[in-house]
C-alpha cells in the first residue's frame, strides 16, 4: 500500500541518483519534493544546483553551507576524543551524515514536510546513519529510503539513466566511475569497482588531496598548532575558525603526502569492505593533538578515556551520533580535555607525520623529575618499597604454585 506522502525534503548532491529520485518521488507519490544541497566541504560544483532540482521537479531547493558547524559540531568533538574505527578510519564520512540527515528534518518542520528521504543504499552505512538521525530528531517523520522502497525499479546504473533521459534530467556524465568516491572537509573516500580487488594497489591517479610520498617535497614542512581545551585554534600563530584551520592543515599535510590509509573495515550491516581514505589535516590534527595530551593529561584520566576510545569511535560509525551513549562519553571526554592547551609542533615528510616539540602552560612533565642527571626532588630509594608492594601479588601466587 503507497504511503500518504504529501510533502518530502531530499537529500540531494545533484548526481545521478538524487536527480532521478527527485523524479521519481513526484511520479510514485505525487508528492511535493523539497531538496537540501549540504555543503560539508565537498569541493564540487554546487553553482547551478538548485536551478536544476527545480528544473527536475523540486517545489523548492535548500543550499547550505554546513562547513563550519560540521568541523565544529561533529570533527572537533571527534578530535577530542581521538575517535579512530578499526586503529585507522578517521570517520570522515560518518561524522558528516549526522549533520545533513538534522538540516533535513530542520527543513522538514519549517516547511510543514511529513516525510524526509535519502539515496544511500541498502547495503552500506549511510542509509544507517541517515535514518538513525531522523528517528532520533523527529520519531514521528516518515522515510523513506529509495533504494529500499517497494514501488523502487530502477536497479542498475542503466535504468537510471534511461529514466533520466525519460523525463529529460540533465546528469553531467553517463560514463560508470570504475570507484565511488565521497568527499567533505575531513576526507574523501575511495570504494567499490576495481577496489574491491583486495591485491589490487590504489591506481596513483586516484588520489585527490594528497601526493604521493614518493613525489612529496624533499625537504620536511614544519607547523605549529596550537589548542585549548582539545581544540585546535590556531596554526603558525594564525587564529583560525574550524573549517578554515581544517582545510588549511589539509593543504599543508596533503601536499606532504601525509593522511593515506587503505583498510578493509567491517560495516554495520555485516560485510567486510575495503576503503581508500585520504584524511591529510584529520591524520595531522589527531597527531598533534595526541601529542598535546602526553604532557597535559592525568595518567589514569588518559587511561580510561584511551580504553572508551573505540567504543565512541563504533557508536560514531554505526549512526548513533544522536544517542545518550554518545553524548553520556562527550561529556566525560570533554572534562578530561580541560588543560589540553598548548602548542604542538608538527614535522611533515613524505608520508609521515611526527611530533617534534611540545609546550603547555599546564604541562604535568616536569624536566626535575624526568631528568638522568643529579637531582634532588627524587629519592630513589623509594622505589625499593613501590616494587616490593607492587610485587606482593605475583610472589604469593608464586608460592601458591610451590
Amino acid at each position: 500500500m503507497k504511503k500518504d506522502i504529501k510533502k518530502v525534503v531530499l537529500a540531494y548532491s545533484g548526481g545521478l541518483d538524487s536527480s532521478v529520485i527527485v523524479r521519481w518521488l513526484i511520479e510514485t507519490y505525487g508528492c511535493e519534493v523539497i531538496t537540501l544541497t549540504g555543503d560539508v566541504g565537498q569541493k564540487q560544483e554546487l553553482e547551478g544546483l538548485k536551478e536544476k532540482a527545480v528544473a527536475t521537479g523540486a517545489a523548492k531547493a535548500y543550499v547550505e553551507d554546513l562547513k563550519e558547524e560540521f568541523v565544529r559540531d561533529f570533527v572537533f568533538p571527534a578530535l577530542r576524543a581521538n575517535a579512530v574505527y578499526e586503529g585507522r578510519y578517521l570517520l570522515g564520512t560518518s561524522l558528516a551524515r549526522p549533520i545533513v540527515a538534522k538540516r533535513q528534518i530542520e527543513i522538514a518542520h519549517q516547511e510543514g514536510a511529513d516525510a524526509v528521504c535519502h539515496g544511500a543504499t541498502g547495503k552500506g552505512n549511510d542509509q544507517v546513519r541517515f535514518e538513525m538521525t531522523y528517528m532520533a530528531l523527529d520519531p514521528g517523520i516518515t522515510i523513506i529510503s529509495a533504494w529500499k522502497d517497494e514501488h523502487w525499479t530502477l536497479n542498475s546504473r542503466e535504468a537510471m539513466i534511461d529514466y533520466a533521459e525519460k523525463y529529460n534530467i540533465p546528469v553531467k556524465s553517463t560514463k560508470k566511475s570504475p570507484y565511488s568516491e565521497d568527499r567533505n572537509l575531513l576526507h574523501i573516500s575511495h570504494e567499490g569497482g576495481v577496489l574491491e580487488d583486495l591485491w589490487m594497489e590504489p591506481p596513483e591517479e586516484m588520489f585527490v588531496m594528497t601526493v604521493s610520498p614518493e613525489k612529496a617535497p624533499d625537504l620536511p614542512a614544519y607547523v605549529e598548532v596550537y589548542f585549548e581545551k582539545g581544540n585546535p585554534v590556531a596554526i603558525d600563530g594564525e587564529a583560525m575558525g574550524p573549517s578554515q584551520l581544517l582545510d588549511q592543515m589539509n593543504s599543508l599535510a596533503g601536499e606532504n603526502g601525509v593522511g593515506r590509509v587503505d583498510m578493509v573495515e567491517n560495516r554495520f550491516v555485516g560485510m567486510k569492505s575495503r576503503g581508500i581514505y585520504e584524511t591529510p589535516g584529520g591524520t595531522a590534527l589527531w597527531a598533534a593533538h595526541r601529542a598535546m595530551e602526553t604532557i597535559t593529561m592525568d595518567r589514569e584520566v588518559m587511561l580510561i578515556r584511551d580504553s572508551l576510545m573505540p567504543r565512541y569511535a563504533q557508536i560514531i560509525y554505526n549512526g548513533f551520533w544522536y544517542s545518550p551513549e554518545r553524548e553520556m562519553l562527550q561529556k566525560m571526554i570533554d572534562e578530561a580535555q580541560r588543560d589540553v592547551t598548548g602548542t604542538v609542533r608538527l614535522k611533515l615528510y613524505k608520508g609521515n607525520c611526527i611530533p617534534v616539540g611540545v609546550k603547555a602552560p599546564h604541562s604535568l612533565y616536569s624536566e626535575e623529575l624526568a631528568t638522568f642527571g643529579e637531582d634532588e626532588v627524587y629519592d630513589q630509594k623509594d622505589a625499593t618499597g613501590f616494587i616490593r608492594l607492587n610485587a606482593l601479588r605475583l610472589k604469593m601466587q608464586a608460592l601458591l604454585k610451590k
